[in-house]
């Protein structure tokens, strides 16, 4: 027995506008805040060009503090969306987010902000956005329709991309009108609780189980252990769900050491084409991370204006991550800033469409009452690689040219995009019928079975 999902509410969209319109507020102090930690780094901490290898591991350590965390949280974040009210769990961690970025303001000003001090705001950033980003994943899929996904989704990525695209430049201002990094993160603190005030006056459906078959106990009758494992069981009885999830952790190892290559690039590889156009070092990242973001906007609002595609939605995955390689080997094998900065913008340009088209896959396969535990694992499955490509990174960049690693992440995203395209397993993906009967055959009258 079959039945439709919930209809969203009536005035769902108009919701989800506020919804991302001021969650972008707050993501763009965000990021404001994260450029200006990384010049921190490059020009107070470590500003001499002895100290390369200290730079390359502080920007590896700051990568890792904000991925490792969020990805061992993930599963309890996942499990917590499913179980607790995600507004209110988002309005929390804006509070307690915005809280802690004054803090560190503060802490930066006197002068008590070494490296380790750093890396504990980094850790407890990451902790607090682990379960905000779970509860913001699956709440926005109540409010629109089926139809509405991915163009909802392609707005959410050009939010992100938006975001990196006036960051650097925000924060430049910011730290040339007040002479350094504090102040960058006194604005990100005020735009979490501008975004917390605004959601305190949004209201989100609670997530409803959409079809009557799936063998669903409530929230308070069911065994932490169980919401802790289930995510693992959906995906693993779907196999071309799981082979989705290792595609992209193949491309998120390859594209996540970036941002500690960028900045290693302008100290060593790009620094002489740098120096001749009478660029310091903060405009020569500023620009490299403004046209990153700029290939991320485009990406963004074409599948916003366009919606994605319809059908075959994978090939929306892979074709751009066959882009991204070809953009990753121009990188690594250019000498001119304006080529990398070119090549940046391609790379960027693929994130947002490859992203919206799985995230449409995921909303459409997985009962948005399982999308926290669900989803929280697929975040694990899919990101696992980065914070060990970055920490890779930062080691292997003090004895390896950065060139030669790009070219190497190239070939690597290359070869998976290629042999993903001739597997039949994953051109199974957006058929419901087939990935639920291999989870029939798999885990016979397990929870999470849906027909």
């Amino acid at each position: 027995m079959t039945a439709k999902p919930a209809a969203p509410p009536p005035h769902g969209f108009q919701t989800f506008l506020k919804l991302w319109a001021s969650q972008g507020v707050s993501a763009l102090g965000s990021a404001a805040a994260w450029f200006s930690l990384t010049i921190y780094l490059a020009q107070t901490l470590y500003p001499l060009p002895s100290q390369r290898p200290e730079l390359a591991l502080g920007l590896a350590l700051l990568g890792v503090s904000a991925a490792l965390p969020a990805l061992i949280a993930v599963p309890l974040a996942g499990v917590w969306a499913d179980r607790a009210d995600r507004r209110h769990t988002m309005l929390t961690c804006d509070l307690l987010s915005g809280a802690l970025a004054l803090l560190t303001a503060f802490l930066m000003l006197r002068g008590w902000l070494p490296l380790p001090g750093l890396l504990a705001v980094s850790v407890l950033t990451s902790l607090l956005g682990s379960f905000h980003g779970s509860a913001f994943d699956t709440s926005y899929g109540t409010l629109v329709r089926a139809e509405q996904l991915p163009r909802a989704n392609g707005m959410m990525q050009t939010l992100w991309s938006l975001s990196g695209l006036l960051a650097p430049a925000l924060a430049a201002l910011l730290i040339a009108v007040s002479g350094g990094v504090p102040l960058a993160l006194a604005i990100d603190g005020l735009s979490f609780w501008l975004a917390a005030g605004v959601l305190w006056r949004l209201r989100f459906p609670r997530p409803e189980l959409s079809r009557p078959d799936v063998t669903e106990t409530l929230p308070v009758s069911r065994p932490f252990r169980h919401d802790l494992t289930f995510g693992w069981r959906y995906i693993l009885a779907r196999p071309p769900l799981l082979t989705l999830l290792l595609t992209f952790a193949a491309v998120n190892f390859s594209f996540s050491p970036l941002q500690v290559f960028d900045t290693l690039l302008l100290k060593g590889q790009l620094g002489t084409d740098l120096k001749a156009h009478g660029l310091s070092f903060p405009s020569g990242l500023a620009l490299l991370s403004t046209l990153s973001a700029v290939g991320g906007l485009a990406g963004g609002v074409l599948v916003s204006a366009w919606g994605g595609l319809k059908r075959r939605r994978v090939l929306g995955v892979l074709f751009p991550g066959l882009l991204g390689s070809v953009a990753l080997l121009t990188l690594g094998l250019s000498a001119s800033l304006w080529v990398a900065a070119l090549s940046l913008l391609a790379l960027s340009f693929t994130g947002p469409v490859m992203n919206a088209h799985s995230q449409a896959i995921w909303q459409r396969q997985v009962p948005s009452a399982m999308q926290g535990r669900v989803f929280s694992v697929r975040r694990l499955i899919a990101q696992f690689t980065s914070p060990i490509s970055v920490a890779l990174a930062g080691g292997l960049a003090t004895r390896v040219p950065v060139g030669a690693l790009l070219l190497t992440l190239a070939a690597l995203v290359a070869a998976v995009a290629l042999l993903q395209l001739l597997n039949p397993s994953l051109r199974r993906v957006e058929d419901r019928d087939s990935l639920e009967t291999l989870a029939r055959k798999r885990q016979p009258g397990q929870a999470g079975s849906v027909q």
